[in-house]
């Protein structure tokens, strides 16, 4: 049988796709958790084997070259297939050790995270678990993480979501900030507050709208994209936030504003790979997540 001209070396095709998604030789190195010349020679090998120039270099900036260009498209259906590869044999592991990944808000990660974590850690003391607290939406399907938590139902076949509860939202403040500013006793009032943004202040402006209250960018003189760091903020005085009544309750330096209001509601999810949820280790974690989140005292 005569011998195919190339063969790909899935590391090659590794390194060309991360650069792809970095932008830079440094940034895939970072992404890939290797040296920045291992990727480099990875790149070059890949463009000796193929024949082809897949990146124009320009100081430390790279643009795909029209090679480049027509090869991502076969190289993402590569990625694909590994990964269908990878979840498969995960979902045929029947140890209940090893790792599993749970992604989920930092705010969720830091105040309610840890409860569920005790239960699973007498349930199954031998599995090791990596919180992955970002409040960008991991992709499963890519092995970003195995479990998330998630308050909007994804919409992937490839994806199981269980809605575990319906979760409850406040408006809080800490009562220094109440003592200088006043309460308010309607919503027309609280529009005339401070806020504390953990998110797209448009976007969160949106949210507000929806639930009656009329904001404007000017109410918004602080925030940031971590929850923990706009939660300190309220905690300290700054200003006013929405904010789950589980992580309000653990907050002995804030107090419901508008307590006689109805509270915002919103659900929660839990998701996983549909072949992963075949993983005797990731079924224990997911369903000890959701026995515990589906218990609103346990929260």
């Amino acid at each position: 049988m005569e011998k195919p001209p190339y063969s790909f070396d899935w590391n090659q095709t590794r390194a060309f796709l991360a650069t792809v998604d970095a932008g830079s030789l440094s940034g895939a190195a970072r992404a890939l958790g290797v040296a920045q010349p291992t990727v480099g020679r990875q790149i070059s090998a890949l463009e000796d084997d193929l024949g082809l120039l897949l990146f124009e270099r320009g100081g430390r900036s790279l643009a795909l070259t029209r090679a480049g260009l027509d090869l991502v498209e076969h190289a993402r259906a590569m990625e694909a297939a590994a990964n269908r590869v990878a979840l498969s044999a995960s979902g045929q592991s029947q140890a209940v050790d090893g790792l599993v990944r749970i992604t989920a808000s930092d705010i969720f990660a830091a105040y309610l995270m840890p409860r569920a974590l005790k239960k699973l850690e007498a349930v199954a003391p031998q599995i090791e678990i990596d919180v992955v607290a970002s409040n960008e939406v991991r992709d499963l399907i890519r092995r970003e993480a195995d479990i998330a938590v998630r308050h909007v139902r994804p919409e992937q076949p490839d994806l199981i979501a269980r809605k575990v509860r319906t979760s409850t939202a406040r408006f809080y403040a800490a009562p220094s900030y109440l003592a200088r500013h006043g309460t308010p006793q309607s919503l027309e009032a609280l529009a005339r507050h401070r806020f504390i943004s953990f998110t797209d202040t448009d976007q969160m402006i949106g949210h507000m709208k929806v639930i009656g209250l009329e904001l404007k960018r000017e109410n918004f003189r602080y925030g940031s994209a971590s929850g923990i760091v706009s939660w300190e903020l309220v905690r300290q005085g700054f200003g006013v936030t929405i904010m789950s009544e589980d992580v309000g309750a653990m907050t002995p330096e804030v107090v419901p504003v508008l307590p006689e209001m109805d509270p915002v509601t919103f659900p929660t999810w839990l998701v996983t790979h549909r072949e992963l949820h075949t993983s005797r280790r990731i079924r224990v974690v997911f369903d000890v997540l959701a026995d515990f989140m589906e218990q609103p005292q346990r929260i």
